[in-house]
């Protein structure tokens, strides 16, 4: 038994085109002779029932009950024959005038069927851990309160330095990386060391009392994400599973734009006696009709946050993610660095900005190893050139001075940086995230909103919200394709994809530039490209098993 025969037969689509009642009602009585004259009484009678079908009008008594068991049993009867007849007519004649929309429609609605059915598993985890990621952000603020806090706010800060010290003391092993002073009145300042049995990427971060130096704890640390959130960042993105696991959540990503577009096209190309219906939901619809207005609707909301998700989420990919970027350096959207390397000092920092030079001409020696004003005077020099909000300090390594950046990425961002030399507190360079390529900037909102920063916890609803919508498109799609199984010979099949052989249909002014997007989206997102081809190659598979069982079934009717 095929997969065609496992899936059933399809419920008529009340959105195809129709020929005219005159046109439809002579190619009833040309297929009913035609039928009389092969002696087949099956054959005719089910004609006659599908002529008499593509009689009635669009929106009939008869189409809007489609839920009904008869009804889904004429219409699976009806069109099973008519995809018989077309099969057996060998390949599909391009008509004058058969393009447009009328003629991609059903592909998309077959590219959609199968990217739903099969992808659809996928995208359902990728919404769940995205959702369960979506509320990370609150569940640390309340599950780790004590490091995060202080017991009561004091009248004034001690001193960077001596909160480092008393870090330093807790964790004598370890070695401070940077320093990111509290934030907020009620806030802790994080000093962030290294120390030896971290996995790569893992930082220590010992969490200090900025009014006392007390100690508040100590945590393992990736990036900014305490654990829960580097935990379920790292679960949402590979399932936990390493560098393969990766895979899962970019063939997702790369798939979860075209089936929001393509279904948002077939949604608001569909015919609808009422404009309403278009975005709300039709309360009045029963049976499969309710369901697909509930997956239209929601969907039509949420197309285009899924857009950026997809295409966000695809910038943090292993194969996707590399095109982007080299796309982006070449048209000159790289995101710019602050250069802090000393002069005469080892290679590093950022190209364009490096080598400065005296009024003089001449490089400025390198200062003696041990000259460092401190982190206080190299934050006070940072705050004299605007650089306040949400302070990051990198302490100096060798070769380099410290750099001290903004992390407020909820709007208004500041993101401001610069580089002081440790030896004299001067501004060596300064980075304004105005002074960003537009490509730059737009990378980072994009990110920072996938992210849920960029709105603060409004942001995080938003997200929260968008990963239920595709969890509930998922369940309506899949219980769509379980109703339109016949519901009486083949309990245990389900719906059918549209027939084969849609992309023949399509005129060749719309196949060719088709075909050549296709290609092109296939080679910069590889994933889509290579399960694209891999979709295909199974369906060409099936059609031809499919075709050759056919004429052997065919005298036993």
């Amino acid at each position: 038994m095929s997969l065609d025969e496992l899936q059933g037969t399809p419920a008529r689509d009340p959105e195809a085109p129709t020929e005219p009642p005159a046109t439809a009602k002579a190619g009833a009585a040309t297929a009913a002779k035609a039928d009389a004259t092969s002696g087949s009484p099956a054959t005719a009678q089910a004609g006659a029932a599908t002529a008499a079908k593509a009689d009635a009008p669009t929106g009939s008594p008869a189409d809007a009950t489609s839920g009904s068991p008869a009804d889904a049993k004429t219409d699976a009867a009806a069109e099973a024959d008519a995809e018989a007849v077309a099969d057996a007519s060998g390949p599909v004649v391009r008509r004058a005038g058969a393009g447009g929309w009328a003629a991609l429609r059903p592909l998309l609605l077959r590219m959609h069927f199968y990217a739903g059915l099969l992808i659809a598993p996928l995208l359902f985890l990728a919404a769940t851990t995205g959702l369960l990621y979506a509320g990370s952000w609150q569940a640390e603020k309340i599950l780790y309160s004590h490091e995060l806090t202080v017991p009561h706010v004091g009248e004034a800060a001690v001193p960077l330095s001596t909160q480092v010290k008393a870090a330093r003391g807790a964790v004598p092993e370890g070695k401070v990386l940077g320093v990111w002073p509290a934030p907020e009145a009620d806030a802790t300042t994080r000093v962030i060391m290294e120390r030896p049995g971290l996995d790569e990427g893992e930082t220590l971060t010992v969490f200090v009392d900025p009014y006392t130096a007390d100690v508040r704890g100590q945590l393992t640390t990736a990036g900014d994400a305490l654990p829960l959130r580097a935990w379920l960042s790292e679960f949402h993105a590979s399932l936990q599973l390493g560098e393969s696991g990766r895979n899962y959540s970019e063939l997702a990503a790369s798939w979860l734009w075209v089936v929001a577009l393509g279904g948002l096209a077939l949604w608001i190309g569909r015919r609808r006696s009422r404009r309403a219906d278009l975005v709300l939901p039709d309360r009045k619809a029963t049976g499969r009709r309710k369901t697909l207005s509930w997956h239209g609707t929601v969907g039509l909301w949420a197309a285009i946050g899924l857009v950026g998700l997809s295409a966000t989420g695809l910038t943090w990919s292993k194969y996707a993610g590399e095109n982007i970027g080299q796309l982006q350096d070449r048209l000159g959207g790289a995101t710019p660095s602050v250069a802090a390397t000393l002069a005469g000092g080892a290679a590093g920092g950022s190209d364009e900005h490096a080598g400065h030079v005296m009024t003089e001409g001449m490089e400025m020696p390198p200062p003696p190893p041990t000259a460092d004003i401190g982190i206080d005077r190299a934050v006070a020099a940072a705050r004299a050139a605007g650089v306040t909000e949400s302070l990051r300090v990198t302490l100096p390594a060798k070769g380099k001075g410290y750099i001290v950046k903004e992390n407020d990425k909820t709007l208004p961002v500041h993101l401001d940086s610069v580089a002081v030399d440790p030896a004299d507190g001067r501004i060596m360079d300064e980075l304004r995230f105005a002074d960003y390529p537009l490509l730059a900037q737009l990378t980072r909102f994009g990110i920072d909103l996938h992210m849920g920063l960029t709105f603060g916890i409004a942001n995080q609803i938003a997200l929260a919200a968008l990963a239920v919508a595709v969890m509930v498109l998922v369940v309506w799609g899949y219980r769509m394709w379980w109703m339109r199984r016949p519901t009486k010979e083949r309990r245990l099949s389900a719906g059918r994809a549209q027939p084969r052989g849609a992309w023949r249909k399509l005129p060749v002014t719309t196949l060719l530039p088709f075909a050549c997007v296709t290609a092109a989206v296939g080679w910069f997102v590889p994933l889509l490209g290579i399960s694209l081809v891999a979709f295909l190659a199974v369906d060409v598979v099936l059609g031809f098993v499919a075709a050759r069982r056919r004429p052997a079934a065919a005298p036993q009717g």
